[in-house]
């Protein structure tokens, strides 16, 4: 009686799942709902015969995996398949290529896997990374359909493969999502060296291998929502308009991009997400917020939430009529990073996460500038209008400019071009500087110029210097 009503439990689990999920780097459901095909790989191999609470683990796998396809024959948008390895040769053939699909997908089949079922029967190897391979051949060449792999075994890969780097680069290549992997019997150690594959399940026991089986293909079809809630410093639900990207932490690549959207009571909105997969989640504020193995729970609605505060950095360019530096950029980075959060022209308002910030400001000379970007509030960064140095010179030459600081030191500010033009006009911030110039025909380093000048905002300084 007890097992009848689980399978009724999984019969009414199943009867309300949701089998529609975006294509792979699509945010729009596809016109029809996709087709979702199973593929289970059974391991056939000799190692099935041994007991398992006083039945074989062939047979407990293939009574309750045929209960299970039978449960699901009349599931509308869902093909099964089965793929069998180790059944074909003994163990003593030592054969690595033992792996067969006995029934390829198409809708409506459990009376065919269930007849292939009976017949299977343990015999050799554990080629696991050979039967990954072929599984991908398995899977008919469809972009829209969700293809998934619950691989059941009780042993390693015994054909000295790696089915760990096999399965991420088939789940590079879309073949299949993240496989589930079932191992049945098992010590706890030997999960360790199966996790790689995929979700990995411990079924140290017959009870908890039906109950990982029928959750493993309850999460395949349910329904899952993720609605991401970007909060204030404080908490408040004020943030939006975010662009966010939901990445498969297993190849790194894109699955989802969405741009943040609150309704007007303020409330995120719920995103379709496979939950198949695992994700890295980066919400791309400036500078970006992340969150590693994204917690969903499968077949449900997920809300999640994250501070990102966000104020505004406006790079004020000075009141002139002409600027002679153009376009003046900036680097904005955190305060203490040498990395570049982002690189801006004056002019530019940026939103920033809030937070301490240095701004170096691509002037001559360059100026760093520290602030405070504050929750819902502008600061603002400037700088004065520059003058313009102008080098009068009846010979070209060597040189470099130099800011002479308070404390009489000076500071290296940017060499003029090797024996370039002997007329050079740079547009400088105000200040005192030092040229030091060589003319190209001067015999000997006695021969240095040293001049002292001021550059005055909005004015012209002349620097006269003639060979020797």
């Amino acid at each position: 009686m007890a097992k009848r009503i689980s399978w009724a439990r999984c019969w009414v689990l199943l009867a309300t799942l949701w089998l529609v999920a975006p294509t792979h780097a699509q945010n729009v459901p596809p016109a029809k709902p996709r087709v979702t095909r199973i593929l289970f790989l059974l391991d056939a191999s000799g190692s099935m015969l041994a007991p398992w609470e006083g039945r074989p683990r062939m047979e407990v796998a293939k009574s309750l995996l045929a209960k299970m396809v039978d449960s699901l024959n009349a599931y509308p948008n869902l093909e099964l398949g089965l793929r069998a390895y180790g059944h074909m040769h003994g163990r003593e053939e030592n054969n690595c290529e033992d792996s067969k699909l006995e029934v390829p997908f198409a809708p409506k089949n459990a009376g065919a896997i269930k007849a292939r079922l009976k017949s299977i029967e343990p015999k050799g190897n554990t080629p696991i990374t050979y039967s990954l391979l072929q599984s991908a051949g398995d899977f008919p060449t469809d972009k829209t359909a969700r293809n998934v792999l619950i691989l059941i075994t009780d042993g390693l890969e015994s054909c000295k493969g790696d089915p760990c780097a096999t399965s991420v680069a088939l789940q590079r290549k879309h073949v299949f999502l993240k496989p589930f992997v079932i191992g049945i019997g098992a010590e706890r150690e030997f999960g360790k060296q199966l996790e790689c594959l995929g979700q990995y399940y411990n079924a140290a026991d017959v009870k908890t291998f039906s109950t990982i089986l029928n959750d493993v293909v309850a999460q395949t079809l349910a329904k899952t929502t993720v609605a991401i809630n970007l909060t204030d410093a404080g908490g408040k639900p004020v943030e939006s308009n975010v662009n966010m990207t939901f990445l498969n932490n297993i190849t790194g690549q894109p699955e989802y991009n969405y741009v943040h959207y609150r309704d007007a009571q303020g409330k995120p909105d719920a995103l379709d997400i496979d939950a198949l997969q695992s994700y890295d989640l980066v919400i791309n504020t400036v500078p970006p917020v992340r969150q590693d193995n994204l917690p969903i729970k499968p077949g449900k609605a997920n809300v999640l939430t994250y501070k990102t505060p966000q104020g505004t950095l406006w790079l004020q360019s000075p009141n002139m009529m002409a600027n002679p530096y153009g376009k003046v950029q900036a680097v904005v980075r955190a305060r203490g990073s040498a990395a570049t959060v982002v690189a801006l022209p004056f002019g530019a308002r940026q939103k920033l996460l809030a937070g301490d910030y240095e701004v170096e400001v691509l002037t001559l000379p360059r100026q760093t500038h520290r602030l405070t970007v504050k929750q819902g509030q502008e600061a603002t960064i400037t700088y004065q209008a520059p003058g313009t140095l102008n080098i009068i010179s009846d010979l070209k030459g060597y040189g470099s400019i130099y800011t002479l600081n308070d404390d009489e030191t000076q500071t290296w500010v940017c060499n003029l071009p090797d024996g370039g033009s002997s007329k050079v006009n740079i547009p400088m911030q105000p200040g005192a500087y030092r040229l030091i110039f060589r003319t190209t025909n001067a015999t000997g380093s006695k021969f240095t110029d040293v001049r002292n000048f001021t550059i005055r905002s909005g004015q012209t300084s002349s620097v006269s210097i003639f060979g020797k």
